[in-house]
């Protein structure tokens, strides 16, 4: 198991790729990948091309991008190089078997949708298919992301090169075998959402005791912000950092007994397996 860092990604982003990018699904995701790209420098714009039966999918995300759009995805599958599946996984089936006439070994197909796993990629695709699953996170938007990938058994080492130097233009990348990246889903795909009402409930407890909602919300944006770079940029233990910060009968540890008595960390840890056990639920059918 190994991680690109975003560092790293922005350096490799400076040689822009040769390959065209496809997405078939023009949502929240697909533009979140294809703004990161264009943002980091890894590819122009108009190597972008995206579909969606949706017209304002494909207006957002062609403004957001500068790629083109269209509503029919062999179109994305004839023109691209690398074509990222980001349609929802009770949509994949069909969309297989409409691109699978489409489909050949030159084709790198990246499949970030939920559960799903490679062996119905392939079942849909055909065997011979080259085949990468990713489960990235919306942070990628601001080259923060957080991300998962295992490769096919199809799948060339060039394949996986490609696919790390794409998900670390947009922040972190970590080979994992196929078994874990249902807890990926959970931690990272998931996470951002857990973190959003983390700093939320700081914000409204910043209200609660007179702060304006603006600087409350900021204060929390960006002690969230500190401590996640703290981690890691040195590289210690959660545990130990919070120890330093929590003085003997001072205020951190008050409010860290209030936190356990509202039971924080079994409530995270719930939630990240509910992700998860999600996750296989929609890879299951």
């Amino acid at each position: 198991m190994w991680a690109i860092g975003s560092s790293l990604g922005l350096n490799l982003g400076k040689r822009m790729l040769e390959q065209r990018i496809g997405f078939i699904g023009a949502g929240q995701m697909a533009t979140a990948l294809g703004q990161g790209f264009v943002k980091a420098g890894l590819v122009a714009g108009d190597r972008l091309i995206a579909s969606d039966p949706v017209a304002d999918a494909r207006q957002r995300f062609a403004r957001a991008t500068g790629g083109a759009t269209t509503g029919d995805n062999r179109e994305v599958a004839g023109q691209a190089d690398v074509i990222f599946l980001a349609v929802k996984p009770q949509q994949m089936a069909a969309v297989l078997t409409g691109l699978r006439p489409a489909i050949g070994p030159d084709k790198l197909v990246v499949s970030i949708a939920a559960g799903i796993r490679l062996a119905a990629l392939a079942g849909g695709l055909g065997d011979e298919a080259r085949l990468v699953r990713v489960m990235p996170n919306t942070p990628c938007l601001v080259g923060q992301g957080a991300c998962g990938y295992c490769l096919g058994s199809e799948a060339t080492a060039e394949d996986g090169s490609l696919v790390s130097t794409l998900l670390a233009s947009v922040g972190i990348a970590y080979q994992v075998d196929e078994k874990l990246i249902d807890a990926v889903t959970g931690l990272s795909g998931s996470g951002p959402a857990f973190v959003y009402v983390m700093i939320e409930a700081l914000s409204d407890g910043g209200v609660r005791m007179g702060l304006p909602r603006q600087v409350a919300t900021a204060l929390a944006a960006q002690t969230v912000r500190g401590a996640a770079a703290m981690i890691l940029d040195t590289g210690e233990h959660p545990g130990v950092l919070k120890d330093r910060v929590a003085s003997p009968g001072g205020t951190t540890i008050a409010g860290l007994q209030a936190l356990e008595a509202g039971g924080i960390r079994a409530a995270l840890m719930g939630a990240v397996e509910t992700a998860t056990r999600r996750s296989i639920e929609l890879g299951a059918g």
